[in-house]
């Protein structure tokens, strides 16, 4: 029988209004997820809605994957 996985996919920005994106905050993240059982599948970078005005600003989309029990 096939693996069966699910996924879900995060939305990660500095701030509101922008700003870069810090190694610390996005290991948080990491860590919180890996501590549930979610293993990364990957990392995206994109052009996030800001929540102030108009236009978007810098942001990654990470996908992680675990196990359907």
């Amino acid at each position: 029988m096939a693996a069966r996985f699910e996924y879900k996919v995060e939305e990660i920005r500095e701030g509101m209004v922008g700003g870069k994106m810090s190694g610390g905050k996005l290991e948080k993240v990491l860590n919180e997820h890996a501590r549930e059982g979610w293993q990364l599948k990957a990392v995206t970078a994109v052009e996030v809605k800001g929540r102030i005005g108009p236009g978007g600003v810098e942001g990654v989309l990470v996908t992680f994957e675990r196990p359907v029990s």
